[in-house]
């Protein structure tokens, strides 16, 4: 196809429309395309409707595209992550409406007949809960206080179909601040919205691109932050799956907005779908000329690379992460000068995460006021959370920023599993802290500026919750294990710091530790906090810093009775549901202990020897597939 004009893209977008809005009106079968769904055997749900289709004489189709005879025409797309992970593998039925949970690839033949040409809805394929049935996604009470925003398109369209994204209104944004708006007034209206970085540290977004903006270097490059190490966050990497074109459209109005003609998407190599998407959307965009040199007639040029880093948790730090990208050891330097004076290859670099750019767009679209209207008035807009743990509805959430712990708890989230107390939630990984069961805590609303005055942060967006049966410094011991494992060594305050904390902890745990333990790891929460050079070293002792304000007789336990009620009360084990575990792996990916073994797409098991009921495996598992297994005697 030849390259687009303004015009061309105008005329491509009104039949974008066109056709979405007759495909509408014809059967559409969307078949969640998530890691997790494809993990739990998507793909083969997507091979035999589309082999139920050719049985029964349908032609399907995978575009916008149809059948000018709607009878014998059907639609079968892939589309991102839906959210509710625990259910899946998801289904939704168009125009009904209809989402089937827990489906297998033996219920296509039913789903089809029943359900696509007959209307009929199949209950036992519901999400049912407390004996009512919920067939319509947007009732079930999982999404029903979420407001969708970033992840909107996520489930319901094709992931890797370019002229959906386009008639969903996608690249408009790109158009109007190409050829509307200067480059002074992109920033002002991102700085105006009010969005702050989605990657933990909430740094008003606008005042970095206005930063760049000022440089006078030649060169300048936007970085996208896709690594997203925290154990148990899966939100960027949902959005890259789902919805790639948002990325590259937030990052190329990013490049219009600075005078930057380069731009790097920074994935984890850990996240082979989303590369795989993200590369398949640049090829796309390119093709149609939205990309590359001359875009849409204009004198900008703009171009996209996709960069693998190794899984260091460091180089989610901006400048270890331009060091990688560079060629070098991930490791960060010491700032000023910032990465927007000083950042890729020497050049002024923005650097956002996947979520703040795929922000963007839509703030250029709808408007700032529309942006505002949405959170609170210092945090604007909505967040999306990996909620995992011991709650009864685990998986991926947006909501508006400023909504309270209880609410995404116990009216996302379900409440606790098991009929077990809630007892605490570790919000920002191991860069963040725990909140108690307290009223104070349950109703602190989840923005930047709440969660800092009680020690903790809200980081990428983890949300692990623990129930009664957690004991809290098990927990700061598995953050520590992990920050001292993932330290990059460059500085003596994370290096040997967190070394020594996690040897206390240790000892704590072993029930051989003193309450001169307790003041140590204070003193040294304090110093590396203070004296680290990254962000990273300085958030490292979040975990225990909360833990020992909030949760001091878990330790305790520990020190003056040497014996903990419940990591000594009871005789415990993790063990893996066979019949709810889809073989995806994360588990055992976060497991520190190599305890965990298992095939791909097979159920996994645990060496009780081995493990040590850190809790990481519940915390990673999207599907609820962890139990604690209580023995007798």
């Amino acid at each position: 196809m030849s390259k687009l004009t303004r015009e061309d893209f105008r005329t491509l977008r009104a039949k974008a429309e066109h056709d979405l809005a007759q495909s509408k009106e014809s059967p559409a079968i969307l078949i969640c395309a998530g890691t997790g769904c494809i993990a739990g055997g998507a793909m083969k749900i997507y091979d035999n409707f589309k082999a139920e289709c050719e049985a029964r004489g349908l032609k399907v189709y995978v575009g916008l595209k149809h059948d000018t005879d709607e009878e014998k025409s059907l639609h079968v797309k892939m589309s991102g992550c839906h959210g509710f992970c625990e259910m899946g593998p998801l289904v939704h039925i168009e125009p009904l409406g209809v989402m089937y949970i827990h489906v297998k690839p033996e219920d296509c033949h039913e789903i089809l007949g029943k359900t696509v040409l007959g209307g009929e809805i199949i209950d036992r394929l519901t999400y049912h809960l407390d004996g009512v049935a919920y067939p319509r996604q947007e009732d079930i009470p999982f999404y029903k206080k979420q407001h969708r925003v970033v992840l909107e398109n996520c489930g319901t369209s094709d992931a890797e179909d370019i002229e959906e994204y386009i008639a969903k209104g996608g690249y408009s944004a790109f158009e109007k601040a190409l050829f509307e708006m200067t480059d002074e007034e992109i920033c002002k209206d991102i700085l105006d919205s009010g969005l702050r970085g989605r990657g933990g540290g909430g740094f008003p977004a606008g005042r970095k691109w206005d930063g760049a903006r000022k440089q006078t270097s030649k060169k300048k490059y936007i970085v996208c932050n896709g690594d997203e190490g925290d154990p148990g966050a899966f939100m960027d990497r949902s959005v890259m799956e789902g919805n790639p074109h948002s990325v590259l459209e937030g990052m190329m109005i990013a490049g219009c907005a600075v005078g930057s003609d380069e731009g790097y998407i920074y994935v984890r190599a850990e996240y082979p779908l989303a590369v795989n998407r993200l590369k398949s959307a640049i090829a796309k965009a390119e093709e149609l000329g939205l990309l590359g040199d001359n875009i849409l007639g204009s004198d900008f040029s703009f171009r996209i690379h996709v960069n693998k880093g190794a899984g260091a948790f460091v180089c989610g730090e901006g400048s270890a992460l331009t060091a990688s990208i560079e060629g070098n050891r991930g490791m960060p330097r010491v700032k000023p000068p910032r990465t927007i004076e000083h950042g890729l290859w020497a050049e002024p670099t923005v650097l956002n995460n996947v979520e703040t750019f795929a922000n963007v767009p839509l703030i250029i679209k709808n408007g700032v006021e529309w942006y505002r209207g949405i959170g609170t008035e210092k945090s604007p807009g909505t967040k999306a959370f990996a909620l995992t743990g011991n709650v009864n509805n685990t998986g991926l959430i947006e909501v508006p920023m400023g909504t309270t712990i209880r609410e995404v708890v116990f009216d996302i989230g379900g409440g606790i599993k098991n009929g077990k107390k809630f007892k605490a939630v570790q919000i920002g990984g191991p860069s963040g802290g725990a909140t108690t069961a307290s009223d104070e805590h349950l109703d602190l609303p989840l923005d930047f500026d709440s969660l800092k005055s009680i020690g903790a942060m809200i980081g990428s967006g983890g949300l692990v919750v623990m129930d009664e049966d957690t004991c809290m410094v098990e927990t700061a011991r598995f953050f520590m294990h992990f920050t001292q494992n993932e330290s990059c060594g460059k500085c003596v305050p994370c290096r040997e710091g967190t070394k020594r904390m996690l040897e206390i902890l240790d000892r704590i745990i072993a029930n051989e530790g003193t309450l001169e333990d307790l003041d140590m790891l204070e003193e040294l929460s304090k110093t590396i906090t203070e004296t680290a050079l990254c962000g990273l070293g300085q958030s490292a002792c979040k975990p225990v810093q909360s833990t020992l304000r909030h949760f001091r007789e878990d330790y305790l336990h520990h020190v003056v009775e040497h014996h903990c009620p419940i990591c000594n009360g009871r005789k415990r084990h993790l063990e893996i549901n066979a019949e709810l575990c889809k073989g995806c792996g994360k588990c055992k990916r976060n497991c520190p202990m190599n305890a965990i073994s298992g095939e791909i797409r097979m159920p996994h098991t645990i060496d009780t020897t081995l493990c040590i009921h850190c809790g990481a495996c519940w915390g990673a598992c999207p599907f609820g597939a962890i139990d604690a297994i209580e023995e007798e005697g």
